[in-house]
Parts: structure tokens; sequence; C-alpha cells
């Protein structure tokens, strides 16, 4: 049997409702820790708002690192919080809202009465009767529990906005609904709206000619181009201003820097919803851009990696308290930093509270975590759940990081690359373990290594592959063995097979 969980910001906002045994508190719920549940758990994430890095935001995010069905899912939230990205799906949407206007006598005379209609949909139920249909078509477009939906007419009647609603904006007719809808949601199964697919042979790779470390260099970039094209696949270079016609490939290769809060995440996600084969793919990008997740998923399943803990924002007693019975230095990480950007070592309890209320003005939780110094951290390639590459990556001289900002400019250490076999067994293993948890795309897994201790520190969706450095060994063979299996998925979807 299924439990069910039902996570608010405070218990007070379910007031209005019968008592619920299953009602928590979002703080209750991301506090409690990580442990495999043996009974299935879904989550319905009733918090006020889901903005990027918020208490409602985190539990959704560590729902799914802890392997709990959610509603509304990560995607699903960053879906919702981009125009860019919802409009995707307001083509079919739009259509059907025209056929009902047209149909419906009381409909059409309320859109022409008010030339804009605000509408309240939960879980896929509205009080406006003609909307129902419509309502319950966007419901499994972007399952979210409460969702504002406004129309606005200009050359005909069209989907204006699309948002996430809380209990608290909720009128007294609106609770009622939303307590026989939540109550009949309870008892079904979620789905997923199918994609779409395209069938041509041709790779588009995102680049951004003045980032300052991309992921890849222009030399390897056009060994990239070489590899693809000698497969038969056409490999174009696109940039942030070709997101209209992203459509037109077969598949898309991200080689600048992801970010959920910039316009990969929506290159990638429009690119699964086209049916494009994908690196870095949605989810991997969403499971390993934010570092709460990553831990807590990494932890759940067992995978070692350094001591941590969760700092949260408003628990000043308990961060007071944890920083006093640590022993020091420490690490202290935002949850969504990048390059060694975000990650600061503190030397005592003044200055973990110090920084960590730095941190918290961008991200409700902050990571603190063992310092393990080692003279390089591993970097391990892996693509589809195989090993691919191994580095060396060397500390900067001087200072605790592979990257060095201090002064104002990127500083990197240097890097050794050898043959897969020739990594440590237990290195390769953690890397793999840490990779399944993710999917089965392109990472790039940094590990430490302490005597027979061996711990996974992150897992990048966004590898580096430079020329002269992770293809030192493989060289060229290492841009074919990417380029096949962009080749090989392309090809299992054009038979209607899965990759």
């Amino acid at each position: 049997m299924t439990k069910l969980k039902i996570v608010v910001d405070k218990k007070e906002d379910w007031q209005a409702f019968y008592p619920a045994e299953q009602l928590m508190s979002a703080h209750e719920y991301l506090a409690q820790g990580s442990r495999k549940d043996r009974t299935p758990v879904q989550i319905i994430n009733l918090c006020r708002n889901y903005r990027y890095l918020s208490y409602g935001y985190y539990t959704s995010l560590l729902a799914e690192a802890r392997g709990h069905k959610v509603i509304p899912s990560i995607q699903t939230i960053n879906d919702l919080g981009r125009k860019s990205v919802y409009g995707l799906n307001m083509k079919n949407l739009n259509e059907l809202l025209g056929k009902l206007v047209s149909k419906d006598a009381l409909l059409r005379q309320q859109l022409e009465a008010d030339r804009q209609l605000e509408v309240t949909i939960c879980f896929g139920q509205t009080l406006f009767a003609p909307l129902q249909d419509l309502a319950r078509q966007i419901f499994e477009h972007f399952p979210c529990p409460i969702l504002h939906l406004t129309f606005r007419k200009g050359e005909s009647w069209q989907i204006e906005t699309l948002k996430a609603g809380s209990l608290k904006q909720l009128n007294s007719a609106e609770e009622d609904l939303f307590a026989t809808a939540i109550d009949t949601f309870s008892r079904k199964l979620w789905r997923k709206p199918t994609a779409r697919r395209k069938y041509r042979y041709d790779l588009a790779i995102l680049v951004d000619r003045e980032e300052v470390l991309p992921p890849s260099d222009p030399m390897a970039i056009k060994r990239f181009i070489r590899a693809g094209r000698q497969l038969g696949i056409d490999v174009s270079l696109i940039g942030k201003k070709d997101f209209s016609h992203l459509a037109e490939y077969d598949g898309l290769f991200i080689r600048e820097t992801t970010s959920i809060s910039n316009h990969t995440y929506r290159f990638a996600k429009k690119a699964e919803h086209e049916g494009l084969v994908v690196f870095d793919d949605p989810t991997s990008i969403l499971r390993c851009c934010n570092k709460v997740y990553l831990s807590d998923l990494l932890a759940t399943n067992g995978v070692a990696m350094p001591e941590t803990h969760f700092l949260f924002k408003d628990s000043k007693k308990e961060v007071q308290a944890l920083a006093e019975s640590l022993t020091y230095p420490r690490v202290l990480k935002i949850p969504d930093g990048a390059f060694s950007k975000g990650v600061v070592k503190v030397s005592s309890p003044g200055e973990l509270l110090r920084q960590a209320d730095e941190y918290f003005k961008q991200s409700a939780i902050v990571l603190v975590q063992e310092y393990m110094y080692t003279e390089y951290d591993w970097r391990i390639g892996i693509l589809n759940n195989r090993p691919l590459y191994a580095c060396k990556y060397l500390m900067t001289r001087g200072h605790w990081q592979i990257y060095n900002h201090s002064s104002g400019q990127a500083e990197s250490g240097g890097f050794e690359t050898l043959p897969v076999h020739e990594a440590p067994a237990k290195v390769v293993r953690a890397a793999l373990k840490a990779t399944k948890l993710i999917g089965d795309g392109l990472y790039g897994v940094d590990l430490k290594q302490s005597g027979d201790k061996v711990v996974v520190i992150e897992v990048n969706d966004n590898p580096s592959i430079d020329s002269g450095v992770e293809d030192l060994y493989l060289k060229d063979s290492l841009y074919r063995m990417i380029m096949e299996e962009f080749l090989r998925r392309m090809e299992r979807r054009r038979l209607g097979i899965g990759h």
C-alpha cells in the first residue's frame, strides 16, 4: 500500500481542511534524512511557492532523490517557471480552447463579457464546467496540485498565463473544489505525456563563444564535428539565439555550462519535447546541478561521500549548535555552484556562521561537508553507464581546489590522463554506482581517494572534454565514441525503440 504525505510550508496552511495524519511541514520532510522506504511513497507538495531554491523547490527535489513520487515534479516546477518552456505545449491546448469556445455558448458569452477569464484548476478539476475537459488536459501536461489559468483575446482566444497556485490563494468555493479533487487524485496513478519524435540525422552543438570556462575548447569542438561527419551526422554549431530552430535537428549536444536557471535547461527541455537525442537531457541537468539533491540521492543509495550536513535558513539555533559541534576545517557549499565557485573552506564556527548567512541569501539550504585534502581529484568519464576516460586533476599551486578564483581569474592545476583500466577499480566502481542513479547519458564523476577510502564529490552532467586533456589517451577515439552513441540512439529512435 502506498504511503501518502502532504507537505505544506506551515501546518496552519491546512486549517481550512479536515485534519490529516499524512500532513507534515516542509522542514519536517526535508530534515527527516535519507532512507530507503520499503513502501512506495507519494508526496503532494503544497508549499506556498516553488521558486528556485525555496522550501517548495527543495521538497520536490529531495522527494525525487529519495525515490518518492511527487507532485509537482522538479521538471513541472521548472516548466511552469518559464513561459518559453510551458508555451511549447500550448498549441494543442489553444486549439482545444478554440473548439470549446465555438461550440459552447455559455463559455463564449462569459469570455466576450470579460475579455479576460481567470480559472483555478485543482488536480485537473475546475468550477467552470465548460472548461473541464481543457482543465484535465492541462493537468496532464503540467501535473501540479493548483494551477491558475488566464485567457486573453487576441486574434483568437489564447491561454495567456499558466502559474502554480497555493492553498492561501483559494476562496471558499475553490477550497471545497480542492478538498474533493485531492481526495479523487490520491486514488489515481500518475502518468506522463508522450513526446513527439523527429527522424532526421542532424546534430546541433550548443556553444557560447564568450564563455570563460566552457566544457569544451574550440579544438575539441572541431574534433566532435569531424567525428560526427565521419559517421554521417551533419554537425552544426548553434547559440542561444537559435532556440526557435532546435526542432530542425535530430540531436542536441550541450557544450555550455548547464544551469537550471539559464537557457541551457530550456534548450534541453525543448529538445526532449521535440524527440531529439540530447546530452545533457533535462533530467540529468536537474539531478546534477543541485548539490543538495545529489547529496541526498547518493546518501539514500549508499554511495560513499564526505560527511555532509544540511543547514536550514530558518533554523538558526540548529545551525549554531551544529557549527559548535563540528571539527574544522570544513567545506561550505552553495547548492548550484560550478567550477569551484560557491565553495569555501571555513576554519571555525564563527566563520561557518558568517559564510552561511551569505549563502542563505541565495538558497534556503546550504551544505557543510567534511574537508578532505588530496593532491588531486579523480574524474571518471561515464557514457551510457560505461567508463570512458580517467583523469587526475591536480590542485592549483598553493590552493586546496582544482580551480582558484581568488585573483579574479580562474587558475587551474595540472592533470594526468590515463586509460580507465589503470585507474583504481574502487574509484571506477564508485563512479559507476553514482551515475546509475542519474541516468544513462554523458557524465563526469569527481572523486577523492585517501588510502582505501574513496568518496564521490559530485556528478557533472556536462563534463569537461578539452583537447589535450581528457582526450590525451584516447585521442580522436574519444570524440568518435561519443558521436557513435548519438548515432546509435538516433537510429533506435528512427526505428521507434528505446535507447
